[in-house]
């Protein structure tokens, strides 16, 4: 049997099953849309508002909460910065940098169980602490260090 012919068939049963699912409303694709956001918290345009709005403005420092960062940044266009909290119950991680336009970079929730272990790469236009808050069983811990920037991401 032609390979091709075989392609083509297999494609459109699986559009056309797809397609009557959605039209007999099995899927919904309009529901897949992205968790309600903060948006105080990540238009906040200073820590103290951007910390208020995820409700931490009582963080207390902790060394279960580990933050990793370069110490000095070659480019801040692109600043690796992993956190991994080993606090029991940890329902999410925010990521803050001090000197951005708004200080919220990242917020990641976690369900029941989830390990609280992240990356991301961000964006700084200066030298700046990087501050990491882990919330767990309504409390709020922070690490934080700080990262100086040689060539700006923000600005420049």
């Amino acid at each position: 049997m032609n390979t091709t012919r075989r392609t083509v068939l297999k494609g459109a049963t699986a559009s056309g099953v797809l397609a009557g699912l959605i039209a007999a409303g099995a899927l919904r694709p309009t529901l897949v849309l992205a968790a309600d956001w903060n948006k105080a918290a990540f238009e906040a345009k200073d820590t103290a508002g951007a910390l208020k709005g995820i409700g931490a403005t009582a963080a207390s420092e902790s060394k279960d909460l580990m933050l990793k960062v370069p110490d000095i940044a070659e480019n801040g266009a692109v600043v690796p910065v992993d956190v991994v909290s080993n606090i029991p119950n940890t329902s999410s991680i925010s990521i803050l940098v001090e000197k951005n336009p708004q200080p919220l970079c990242a917020q990641f929730d976690f369900a029941n169980g989830a390990v609280a272990d992240v990356s991301a790469r961000l964006k700084m236009g200066q030298t700046s602490l990087v501050k990491a808050v882990a919330k767990a069983d309504g409390k709020f811990y922070t690490a934080q260090k700080e990262v100086k920037v040689t060539v700006g991401g923000c600005g420049g």
